[in-house]
């Protein structure tokens, strides 16, 4: 059976493969630089032309389970998909980077950093926190809390706060990012 790393690493391959710039966010992420968290998906954010997009989708065979017309549609209106190992169950979330200037400032951030072992193209801590505050907008959801949470509380001091104003400012999260910014602050002082 495919194991989690075999099945990240096969992924990231096929996207290098198709010359597909992409960046893991999520859980994976935010684990990373903040407090780790089990997850049975990855998400990766991906920024493919429609023909690089068809050579990693012909890339992938049939060990995995993916619609070709939700992909394709996926890159038409910026949304995502899902790739899963028949086998294992592993799901990789495939997200087209949006067209706005926040998803091209997150994209351009990305990083390269040790992900199982493998040296891997992944969010910023910055980006990891204001993606979940966004994600989380109108949800109230404290697991993506609780990863922002995690992430400020580790990166505290390696943190660019003025990247973080701004774009928390544009992204309309700002209340959740002061909220946070709070409880850290609090905690660090006790």
């Amino acid at each position: 059976m495919t194991s989690q790393k075999e099945f990240l690493g096969r992924l990231v391959k096929a996207l290098d493969d198709s010359a597909i710039g992409y960046m893991l966010s999520g859980s994976m992420g935010s684990s990373l630089h903040g407090r780790p968290r089990a997850t049975n998906d990855a998400d990766i954010v991906i920024d493919p032309t429609q023909q690089q997009l068809t050579g990693f989708l012909d890339s992938l065979g049939p060990d995995y389970y993916v619609s070709r017309p939700g992909a394709l549609d996926a890159l038409k209106n910026r949304t995502m998909f899902n790739v899963i190992d028949v086998a294992s169950g592993w799901k990789a979330d495939i997200i087209i980077i949006k067209d706005r200037a926040y998803s091209r400032q997150e994209f351009a951030r990305r990083k390269i950093a040790t992900v199982m072992g493998m040296n891997l193209c992944v969010v910023s801590p910055e980006d990891s926190i204001l993606s979940k505050l966004e994600w989380s907008k109108g949800r109230e959801s404290q697991t993506q809390f609780q990863d922002a949470s995690g992430v400020l509380m580790v990166q505290w001091d390696r943190l660019d706060f003025k990247y973080l104003e701004k774009w928390s400012d544009e992204l309309n999260v700002r209340d959740s990012l002061e909220r946070l910014l709070k409880e850290i602050r609090e905690l660090k002082a006790q």
